[in-house]
């Protein structure tokens, strides 16, 4: 196995936190468990996925906040929240509010573009005004002057007997250093890093006709590694900007023969949606390649994987669908196996 040069800073983790619709309680349970075991292992973060009409988890506010008085050390994020279901100003409130009782643990992504089955939901979501909403990027840049703490009321003040704030309150230092964007093109990719947020690269991207290899082939690693170089070269700190890297990693150490024949149909299922971008004519999204294998056999994919070798963080992506016990299985090895292997320490 090739030895890093620079080692790996910061592990995390993503789940999507499934549950039975017709009783959801044990799976909300399970996933504030799994964000305790990670804080155990000494994961630097937990990311939740962000879903709606569907059984995950629609509300990571309301997970992240009694997370929080749970757990004492351990990051909590968000990969992605998707804005166009949110009201900037209130997720400035809640982000705020959820930052200060985990004590400035929060990492909030978010992404931009029209809901998902847009035209099926946006009667309910914004009944009046489905037309007039802006769901661009400008959306993203509304909520950071929010949580920045800029003035965004006209009034402030004493009014009768109460006072009144021209800034979102309660307004949280530092938060807004700490947000993320979910990125998949290099367009996105180049606004994030001219409004100086972080980025999240994750197994999903949107790739240009160019990115085609002159053997026709989709080379996700490389396209990925270009996204990383562009971030870089446009963010005001240049080399030293954060970037995450999400891809979906099983590591079968200790797993059972049973385990890892679950793991290896997942994994093979999968496999086409890699190979050419999904989506209308022209380039849609292309997809990562699942990594499976020893913590050994990872590591020395990921050094092979070029974008990889551009990053210092990782929140690897547990699969859907999977037990319990499963997730456990493969935090404990991430932890304990393939952390180690990237030159990662836990902390002290």
């Amino acid at each position: 196995m090739p030895t890093p040069d620079v080692p790996l800073e910061k592990l995390g983790f993503l789940t999507i936190g499934l549950f039975d619709g017709d009783d959801p309680a044990p799976g909300h349970e399970n996933v504030l468990q799994v964000i305790e075991l990670g804080e155990q292992l000494g994961f630097d973060s937990a990311y939740l996925r962000h879903r709606h009409f569907q059984t995950g988890i629609s509300s990571p506010i309301a997970i992240m906040a009694a997370a929080s008085q749970r757990t004492h050390r351990i990051a909590m994020g968000t990969a992605v929240t998707p804005l166009g279901w949110e009201n900037p100003l209130r997720m400035a409130e809640d982000l705020a509010t959820v930052d200060i009782l985990s004590g400035g643990r929060l990492e909030p992504g978010f992404s931009v573009g029209p809901p998902i089955h847009w035209d099926d939901v946006k009667a309910a979501l914004y009944p009046d005004t489905a037309d007039a909403e802006d769901l661009s990027s400008e959306r993203v840049a509304r909520l950071l002057r929010m949580i920045r703490g800029d003035a965004v009321s006209t009034f402030s003040g004493t009014s009768g007997f109460e006072e009144f704030s021209a800034r979102v309150e309660p307004h949280s230092p530092g938060l807004a250093a700490r947000v993320w964007y979910g990125s998949g093109s290099a367009r996105s990719t180049r606004w994030a890093a001219e409004q100086g947020l972080n980025l999240l690269t994750s197994n999903i991207l949107k790739p240009e006709q160019s990115d085609l290899e002159t053997d026709g082939r989709w080379d996700f690693a490389a396209i990925q590694q270009r996204q990383i170089a562009l971030f870089k070269q446009h963010h005001p700190d240049g080399d030293a900007a954060r970037v995450s890297q999400g891809l979906v990693v099983i590591p079968t150490d200790t797993a059972t023969r049973e385990q890892k024949a679950r793991y290896e149909a997942y994994v093979e299922k999968r496999t086409p949606r890699t190979v050419a971008p999904m989506g209308p004519p022209g380039p849609g999204l292309l997809a990562a390649p699942d990594v499976l294998g020893t913590s050994q056999e990872i590591a020395e994919k990921l050094y092979g994987d070029a974008a990889f070798r551009e990053v210092r963080e990782v929140v690897f992506a547990l699969p859907f669908s999977f037990e319990h016990a499963d997730y456990v299985q493969i935090l404990t090895d991430m932890a304990t196996s393939l952390g180690p292997a990237l030159g990662w320490k836990p902390p002290a």
